[in-house]
């Protein structure tokens, strides 16, 4: 068998229905909706999730939990991805943007103390671990809460 051989098996692939076509086309007159009612209508129907007028699912299941509407979500930096920083550089959210090490700032950036930092930095940053200040500070760097 070569490439130019392959065809899908029989029965496989189903012809679109061309609705509406005339009666001829097999799908004539009512293309297919029956007659009359809400969803013969153009725009007819209901919406997802309706049961008729029934009391709907998703009101009858019991809501659980608290979404806090003014939670933040902070981007978060590990202190191992800092050593690709020279020596006295000042590291911001917005070179950290720049230079790709963080997508989306979302409400703010958080430094986590995950992995040894080498290089001497100012860090300023949203939020940091505690741990991740100490180690910071021994490295001879200094931290900045924006």
């Amino acid at each position: 068998m070569k490439l130019h051989e392959l065809k899908p098996s029989k029965g496989s692939r189903k012809a679109r229905k061309r609705v509406g076509r005339g009666i001829a086309a097999g799908q004539g007159k009512t293309a297919g909706r029956g007659h009359k009612g809400q969803k013969a209508r153009s725009g007819g129907g209901v919406r997802p999730g309706f049961e008729g007028g029934q009391n709907p699912i998703y009101r009858r299941l019991p809501k659980r939990g608290f979404k806090n509407p003014t939670r933040k979500e902070y981007a978060v930096v590990n202190l191992d991805t800092l050593n690709r920083f020279e020596e006295g550089t000042v590291v911001t959210p917005d070179l950290l943007k720049k230079t790709g090490v963080v997508k989306d700032l979302k409400d703010g950036l958080k430094v986590l103390a995950n992995g040894e930092l080498n290089a001497k930095l100012t860090v300023k940053a949203h939020k940091f671990s505690r741990s991740a200040e100490e180690k910071i500070a021994n490295a001879g760097g200094t931290t900045e809460v924006l």
